[in-house]
């Protein structure tokens, strides 16, 4: 009995295990080219620009209007400075040419290799969703322009396809894609289907209301693994063609933050401290002790990278020690990369909390707005107080590398938030959503100097504001002729200025030159 039931259970498992050893033996390798194509495409294409129209209609006289065709984009930026016969009486643009901070030498062969860098960041991030298509006028076709989504492999119904055209003996259309087939999910009496499960698929009938009703069937399932990338469609029919996107994506993961609901604002459920510390303890030690007067729960996250590390005691106080002069850049990394609140309030190791250094205010204008981060005011003395407003805007300049131009000043005010204004860059002094703060990062590169450079990196990912009703004061940097420095203060202002004045300076403008392709800085 136990070998009948033997043979049993072997002629039972035999056949599976050999069809899933021979799928396994044979099953066709799917391979996927991902190198570099070296494609090149006009900078900023499409680039429809007013220039490109003037060989449309030549024989048709126009006049243009100064005042609307001078706000479009050239993408030919310049980098001479700007003069006016009135320029000794007033302000003019500073302008930092980026190039002449390399030396002669080596110029030309930075140039290349950021070129070479610039386009295969371009073919890493370019995207047919990016494509500028236009809609034909009295086109037949009838298709979606944006909005179409699938999932990588999955497959999805394509909504809106239908033909409009006069009565004739058939009609037919032809869908091409280069990322996933297409098929039906129902056929239709009276059409005939050509090219189901391949990437080009042809649908004709004699009724047109049939052909219309398969078109609702059509399906779209991506074939080629990409998380974020999107595949052009062509529609065609007799003499006419249209052409659509449908982007391939997963969904936006949410990040969440579990904190109880109750009245009023838990800051310390909400918000975490961050600051970055080198040599000052003195100051550190001021500064947590004013954040303890208003906020005794909060924690405080503390990067530090000072040579003889100190221990910072207390409850709610994390402190991490880094190699001695990792970075101002990469102190703020490893900071931030420790939060773990919705929100994290960055501040330099010698500001002081007052008593109108409310953070609630800040959590209120998050809570409230779509603004990702937000800063506050810095009041170096009693009556002075900076909340550093700068909008930020990039010029194209074809080859040559991009303009960035920084102006002083804000877009528009808050609506419900009097105090409030939105801008692009704000003082070292802000609250902002943790997880936009850590998608966009600190380049390490920046030692001992720098602050601008998030902001620009960020340009784009951050709905910045500013609230200049939320202050805090900055320890006095004023020192008395009697008053005797000791060994930290010292050697901090040896590296903080001194050395640093020497190197990152022209640190900076290396990384806007190369990093952000940049040829110059034009502010005012």
């Amino acid at each position: 009995m136990r070998l009948v039931k033997k043979i049993f259970y072997c002629l039972i498992l035999v056949p599976p295990v050999c069809i899933v050893l021979y799928c396994f033996l044979h099953y066709p390798e799917n391979t996927v080219d991902i190198k570099y194509k070296g494609r090149s495409s006009p900078h900023n294409s499409p680039g429809y620009e007013l220039w490109s129209l003037r060989e449309q209609y030549p024989h048709i006289s126009y006049k243009k209007k100064e005042n609307i065709a001078s706000q479009l984009a050239s993408n030919d930026c310049s980098c001479e400075e700007q003069r006016s016969l009135f320029s000794n009486f007033l302000r003019r643009d500073s302008v930092t040419d980026l190039e002449l901070v390399f030396d002669a030498a080596e110029r030309q062969e930075v140039k290349q290799r950021r070129e070479k860098e610039y386009q295969r960041f371009r073919e890493r991030t370019r995207s047919s969703a990016d494509a500028l298509l236009f809609a034909k006028a009295n086109s037949p076709l009838e298709y979606p322009i944006q909005g179409v989504e699938v999932r990588p492999l999955k497959t999805i119904l394509i909504p809106g396809l239908k033909l409009q055209a006069e009565p004739q003996q058939r009609f037919e259309v032809n869908l091409t894609a280069t990322l996933g087939t297409f098929d039906v999910a129902a056929e239709v009496d009276e059409v005939t289907i050509e090219g189901e499960g391949a990437m080009h698929m042809s649908l004709s009938s004699s009724q047109l209301d049939n052909l219309n009703r398969q078109l609702q069937f059509v399906t779209y399932s991506n074939t080629v693994f990409n998380p974020n990338t999107a595949d052009t469609v062509l529609f065609k029919t007799d003499g006419h063609q249209a052409a659509f996107t449908i982007k391939i994506r997963h969904p936006i993961i949410p990040k969440l933050y579990n904190v109880k609901s109750q009245s009023g604002y838990n800051i310390s459920a909400l918000v975490t401290i961050a600051t970055k510390t080198f040599l000052r303890y003195d100051k550190l030690r001021e500064l947590i002790s004013s954040v303890r007067k208003y906020y005794p729960n909060v924690t405080i996250v503390i990067a530090d990278d000072s040579d003889k590390p100190q221990k910072i005691e207390g409850d709610f106080i994390e402190q991490y020690f880094m190699p001695f002069k990792k970075g101002w850049f990469a102190g703020r990394n490893l900071a931030v990369s420790q939060v773990r609140t919705k929100y994290l309030l960055w501040v330099d190791d010698d500001f002081i909390f007052a008593a109108d250094t409310k953070l609630e205010k800040m959590v209120d204008i998050l809570e409230k707005t779509t603004l990702d981060i937000v800063g506050g005011s810095v009041r170096e003395v009693t009556t002075y107080s900076a909340t550093f407003l700068h909008k930020l805007s990039v010029e194209a300049g074809r080859e040559g590398g991009d303009c960035l131009k920084i102006h002083q000043g804000y877009y528009h005010a808050v609506e419900g938030f009097p105090n409030c204004v939105v801008t692009d860059a704000i003082i070292n002094f802000f609250m902002a959503r943790t997880e936009k703060m850590q998608q966009v990062g600190f380049d390490p590169h920046l030692s001992r100097q720098g602050h601008l450079e998030f902001f620009v990196d960020g340009l784009g990912l951050l709905h910045v504001g500013s609230c200049s009703d939320v202050m805090i004061d900055h320890a006095s940097k004023i020192t008395l002729p009697w008053t005797k420095k000791t060994q930290n203060e010292i050697l901090y202002q040896k590296l903080r200025y001194i050395q640093a004045s020497e190197t990152d300076s022209n640190l900076q403008n290396k990384l806007f030159y190369f990093k952000n392709r940049f040829k110059c800085i034009r502010s005012s």
